[in-house]
């Protein structure tokens, strides 16, 4: 009887959730009105990725085919789709899979420019702050639900600089103008301390306040993508151009008339053709540029700056800090963010660009020692504390329109070959719309297009803004049944589309909350994102899911590769992976992770996808508070319910474990793999302390950093 119960109560619950479900997304999408500003009172309509293929080899021309799918590329698709153009864009892996995904995830101005501006007296400087303030406003109004402000505080600790940092913070007011944001102000050091506690406070004056904007770099990447795709532009990554078409003009000159393209994902190969080609394509501008022409001179410097994730203790939510003058002078920005805190960043210059770039340790140290200078001593920076690191390219560039000069533009710049290819490199994340706007701009001019308008981007809200509102979180908690960090999550990263995220949900099969089905016990990341990802946002691989439709692997390598063999799962069945898929796409995704921070362990290739989904099945029923650690007690219990049934007691009590009592997942796989092998364990070894050593590391010139890409 009791079991017909618990079978009808399952059903009902099932029927209940179905309701409610279905009825949330009704409210969802019909009952809220729309942002001002939007031109439609419904969600527009993006084809899928095997739709826009099918455009792409119609052999029809476009107006503009673009080269490159990060934040410049895909905002010049946006722009041109806006104004009425025919515009293609492809891009060979995914959309901001390099450093449109790897930045300081801020939308400013600069500070540091500023103060250099009228240092150096450098105008260029003082229009690049004026145009990236102007930028500032124009994103916090089109993408507000991905976007927000952010107080960040500059400590002072020397009485002379009290009038010099308010004086400057206020000039940065000045020139925003009138944008809705916070004006800055003073703190007193009681009040200081009160807003960031973990501040060092010997010797320590008070604080300057200033506010700036802040963001999800990767996801704004996505949603600009998506956005040009529902205006009518025909968007596709990993697609990769292998050679560009020339032809001979009637002047008898080459003009390049169209791309041959490779689909990275099933190596069919075809060509595009087009009116015009822009190349948008960041530190790898210079390989497009020599396919147009061999001759030319190399314009793009790339360097690099890494930035460290630690935990949220380390900063108040809601205050972030910079270090204007660190023990190089640089800037380092202390900022919350995502639910943990971000650091950074380095400026290291490098001779070529890579597409995955992994930090470097002296670069790690570095920024951990100058954030220790600023934080009480009784915060203990450790290395063993970093969640994750990453390193962006930055595509600094010598403006080539200018003769006989070797000095770095801090702006971006367009330029059009002999060949007719338009090359727009340089400027920043927040200048992103404007530099796409004169990239149209000079296609038009170069091409001979006609658009029906100008350019839209300034009132045309992105894909997830139309319905949003700062209350988004609440329906979705009273619709759905989610917990508030569930809800807050999908509000601030799908808007108004978060509802349909949850339409590829499942009941939890518990009272409270009803639905939001995570992929990490430790993150408010679901499964349903993984649908989603892959039905809605072109998402192709695991790494895009992990790395740039959620943020896990930015925030937290280990917690990546523990969702990861879940992840592969669900896109398999979506998919129809086949097993050799599914090793790949593991094999791959660990690669990326040892970019991201994750200790590389040579025992982990060992397993395969749907092992590993048996192994964390196994670690969880021992690990009931799902902290990431089981008791060492338990461990024999463990192994034979992975399924390895010949354990030796010498085996594991070999094992030198950080914590004699508790093992963590990771040491949990390497076990499994000497078991398996029927070998000694090694030493698993403690993450290194931090070292407070002075380093010499290669970096660009102080003149150049800006302290993020």
């Amino acid at each position: 009887m009791f079991r017909r119960a618990r079978r009808y109560a399952k059903i009902g619950v099932g029927a209940v959730a179905f309701t409610c479900i279905s009825f949330a997304i009704y409210q969802a999408t019909t009952a809220v009105p729309p942002l001002k500003g939007s031109q439609n009172t419904s969600f527009r309509k993006i084809p899928n990725r095997d739709q826009q293929l099918e455009k792409l080899q119609e052999g029809k021309p476009f107006d503009v085919l673009i080269i490159g799918g990060g934040a410049t590329g895909t905002g010049v698709a946006f722009d041109a789709a806006t104004r009425g153009l025919n515009v293609a864009l492809v891009e060979r892996e995914d959309f901001a899979s390099g450093t449109s995904s790897r930045s300081t995830n801020l939308i400013h101005g600069g500070v540091r420019y500023l103060e250099n501006a009228v240092k150096d007296l450098d105008f260029e400087q003082y229009q690049l702050v004026k145009e990236a303030l102007h930028e500032r406003k124009t994103l916090l109004k089109i993408a507000p639900h991905l976007t927000y402000e952010l107080p960040i505080m500059l400590p002072v600790y020397k009485w002379w600089q009290i009038p010099y940092f308010w004086v400057g913070a206020k000039a940065y007011d000045l020139l925003a103008g009138s944008q809705g944001i916070e004006g800055s102000y003073f703190l007193t050091r009681r009040k200081a301390l009160d807003q960031f506690p973990m501040l060092k406070a010997e010797k320590l004056k008070g604080a300057v306040v200033y506010y700036d904007g802040a963001h999800n770099d990767s996801r704004m990447n996505i949603s600009v993508a998506l956005t040009a795709a529902s205006e009518g532009a025909v968007v596709a990554n990993y697609v990769e151009v292998l050679q560009l078409l020339k032809k001979t003009a009637e002047d008898g000159s080459e003009k390049i008339y169209g791309v041959s393209v490779r689909d990275n994902l099933t190596g069919k190969i075809w060509n595009i053709y087009a009116k015009g080609v822009v190349n948008a394509t960041g530190p790898f501008t210079d390989c497009i540029r020599k396919m147009g022409s061999e001759e030319v001179e190399k314009i793009c410097v790339p360097s690099s700056g890494t930035h460290v994730i630690l935990p949220d203790y380390y900063s108040p939510k809601t205050m972030g800090l910079i270090d204007p003058n660190t023990s190089d002078g640089r800037v380092i920005f202390f900022l919350p963010w995502q639910g943990s805190t971000i650091a950074g960043t380095t400026d290291t210059g490098l001779e070529e660009p890579v597409q995955h770039p992994k930090p470097r340790e002296e670069e790690v140290s570095y920024i951990l020692k100058e954030v220790a200078n600023y934080l009480n001593p009784d915060v203990k920076v450790r290395r063993g504390d970093v969640l994750a690191t990453w390193s962006g390219i930055r595509p600094l560039v010598r403006d080539p329109n200018i003769p006989n000069t070797k000095r770095l533009s801090r702006n971006h710049v367009v330029e059009v070959s002999k060949e007719g290819l338009i090359t727009i490199a340089g400027g920043k994340w927040t200048t992103f719309r404007r530099m796409a706007q004169d990239t149209v701009d000079k296609a038009i001019e170069t091409y001979g297009l006609k658009p029906v308008s100008g350019s839209r981007t300034t009132v045309t809200p992105l894909v997830g803004a139309e319905h949003f509102s700062r209350t988004t979180f609440i329906g979705l908690i009273q619709n759905f049944g989610i917990s508030t960090e569930i809800a807050h999550h999908l509000a601030k990263s799908y808007g108004d589309r978060a509802a349909l995220v949850l339409s590829h949900d499942s009941p939890t099969g518990k009272t409270w909350p009803v639905f939001g089905v995570p992929l990490h016990p430790l993150y408010p990341f679901l499964e349903s994102e993984v649908l989603y990802a892959v039905h809605s946002e072109y998402a192709c691989t695991a790494v895009d899911v992990l790395a740039r439709r959620m943020r896990l692997a930015s925030l937290n390598a280990t917690a990546a590769f523990e969702s990861l063999p879940r992840t592969i799962e669900l896109m398999s069945k979506e998919l129809n992976w086949s097993e050799e898929r599914e090793k790949k796409e593991y094999e791959s995704a660990v690669e990326y992770l040892y970019t991201c921070g994750l200790e590389e362990l040579s025992t982990r290739a060992k397993f395969n996808a749907m092992e590993l989904v048996r192994f964390r099945d196994a670690f969880d029923q021992f690990d009931p508070d799902h902290d990431g650690f089981i008791q060492f007690s338990d461990l024999h219990a463990a192994l034979k319910q992975a399924g390895f049934q010949d354990i030796s007691d010498d085996l594991l009590q070999s094992a030198k474990l950080e914590n004699k009592d508790l093992v963590r997942y990771n040491q949990f796989l390497e076990i499994l793999a000497n078991v398996q092998n029927k070998e000694k364990p090694e030493e698993f070894g403690t993450a290194p302390e931090f070292d407070q050593r002075e380093l010499e590391v290669g970096r660009t010139p102080i003149d150049r950093s800006n302290g993020s890409p």
